[in-house]
């Protein structure tokens, strides 16, 4: 459940609350931490177990704090609490007339309140009269020396804190050893911020653009939908004031936007390459990537003036979903599918498959279409797990139930509201999504560092340099190998020796600095104790 960006309730109960919050926020930057709301909530008299549900509900997206919106559903939640009512976040999405709910009833807080105003009276406090100046701490990430002479205790998230991890720690360990080059741009500040992104996979005509729209219930701007290949760019729909469509060079040089990234890729790339924007109560929440179709033949490779491939991998390694599109009467997996769904390796986790358009086909054959999409892809993931399928007709038509029969739409129903279920708890775990990638990207940074270092000690200190080098290169994976042993790393967590080969022919390894042992132990740190405590820190108060 996600709490709405401007809460519901009236007029008079709004100016209620925001007195009560501007008394809440010590700092006066626009956030309750855990500690001062543990404090406040306690004046309401609820059960410790009650009070860290209501936690829970309004901080959602685990930020470890609450913003004017989420105090105020917090406080709905403290009164339906008083009233008899189970905390759940069902009570906010239309059980309860929240308009005419009254504020919650906390103890000694009137008194105290009446107390500060007339001090303010005599004073003029600004505590009161909501004027309190910005705190630094909601503006301490800055630059890199700044950044070290903040404290841990001015972070006021786990995702404040990540950027904290990442600019003293992290980066300098991939600047010094060209990880931005060979794996991953550097990160920045709108990577942290940006919201949970769905990517679309699949050949053309899998339903991919009429699934976005089923979800928002209506079209965006640069949406083509038809039986021929009509989506011929990436569009990455998004929340927007107004109904627009950017263009790709645009989107990727504002520093507000996650993807700058994408100018490696080039002009030819970014010329298909577009952002949908309008308002939309689910955009506010979720970013859709909507994708050409994935066509076969040589022809159609050899045509594309970008890396495919290299582009959506890019994306998956930034979304928090994978949806992977197939129609029944379209199961074979091309060339070009194949090394797409190759280039998703690490990314297991998200990925969703759907066999949509199924009420074409009747049960029988919905059985055998089935069985054979599962033997394909056994082949294609190279897993003996079996990836999670969800079967059903995504698209703003009622079920075909004279093709799928009773049995079939009752199957749709269910495995539609899973795959729902599934997008609406995107939100809530985009925080230990973030999480995830970054101790990823920390370790794939680490084991860069260790291979660079290798093969900077291969090579010669006086004659022979270029030589050295190209044998370094042509025995990639023997070193690979090497490092392997050498460290005791996993070796799945080595990159592509082809990708690595080919970004390392264009470097002189003797121009690459030697391995620091202190810049991987300060990674280490980071992975063994920073990360842990900034977890600790910002878990449910009333744990």
């Amino acid at each position: 459940m996600e709490i709405r960006s401007s809460p519901k309730c009236s007029k008079d109960q709004q100016n209620i609350y925001q007195q009560w919050f501007n008394y809440v926020d010590k700092d006066g930057d626009g956030r309750i931490t855990g500690n001062d709301a543990t404090k406040f909530f306690a004046m309401s008299n609820l059960p410790r177990q009650d009070l860290k549900q209501v936690w829970a509900i309004a901080d959602s997206k685990r930020q470890g704090f609450l913003g004017f919106a989420e105090f105020i559903a917090a406080m709905q939640l403290v009164s339906l609490a008083q009233g008899g009512h189970a905390p759940t976040s069902d009570v906010l999405n239309g059980e309860v007339d929240l308009e005419n709910l009254k504020p919650p009833v906390m103890e000694g807080l009137d008194a105290i309140l009446a107390k500060k105003k007339k001090r303010a009276s005599k004073t003029s406090d600004p505590e009161l009269n909501g004027s309190l100046p910005q705190s630094s701490s909601a503006n301490w990430f800055t630059s890199t020396k700044s950044a070290k002479k903040v404290p841990i205790s001015s972070v006021t998230s786990i995702v404040d804190g990540l950027k904290k991890l990442y600019i003293q720690k992290l980066k300098p360990l991939e600047v010094t050893y060209r990880f931005n080059d060979f794996e991953s741009p550097l990160l920045t500040n709108s990577d942290f911020d940006a919201k949970p992104m769905v990517m679309l996979l699949g050949q053309y005509s899998t339903g991919k653009t009429t699934f976005i729209k089923h979800l928002l219930k209506s079209s965006y701007p640069g949406a083509h939908i038809g039986p021929e290949p009509t989506t011929d760019r990436f569009v990455v729909v998004m929340n927007g004031p107004d109904e627009r469509s950017i263009p790709g060079n645009t989107i990727a040089v504002q520093a507000d936007m996650p993807f700058s990234g994408l100018t490696t890729f080039g002009t030819s790339f970014l010329s298909k390459f577009e952002c949908s924007q309008m308002p939309h109560p689910l955009l506010e929440h979720i970013t859709f990537v909507d994708t050409p179709g994935v066509l076969a033949g040589e022809k159609q490779r050899t045509q594309r003036s970008y890396d495919f491939t290299g582009v959506t991998s890019w994306f998956a390694a930034k979304c928090d979903l994978i949806l992977l599109l197939f129609d029944p009467h379209k199961l074979d997996i091309s060339d070009e599918f194949k090394r797409v769904i190759s280039s998703l390796r690490g990314h297991d986790d998200k990925i969703r498959v759907v066999l949509n358009k199924s009420d074409q086909v009747d049960t029988q054959q919905l059985m055998r279409v089935y069985g054979a999409l599962m033997w394909s892809l056994g082949k294609v993931l190279n897993t003996p797990e079996v990836n999670r399928v969800y079967i059903g007709s995504f698209n703003e038509k009622p079920v075909n139930e004279a093709v799928a029969g009773p049995t079939g739409k009752e199957l749709f129903e269910k495995e539609q509201g899973d795959l729902l279920s599934d997008l609406k708890g995107i939100p809530k775990k985009a925080c230990d999504r973030r999480i995830n990638e970054f101790v990823k990207r920390a370790r794939a940074a680490k084991i860069h560092a260790y291979i660079i270092g290798h093969l900077k000690k291969e090579m010669p200190a006086m004659m022979g340099k270029a030589k050295a080098q190209q044998k370094l290169i042509d025995n990639l994976e023997d070193e690979f190998a090497k490092v392997q042993r050498e460290h005791h790393l996993p070796a799945g967590d080595f990159p592509s020796v082809e990708h690595f080969r080919e970004a390392l022919s264009g470097y002189n390894i003797d121009k690459f600095e030697k391995l620091k042992s202190k810049t991987i132990q300060t990674v280490d740190d980071m992975l063994g104790h920073d990360i842990p405590k900034l977890l600790q820190s910002f878990r449910n108060p009333y744990e």
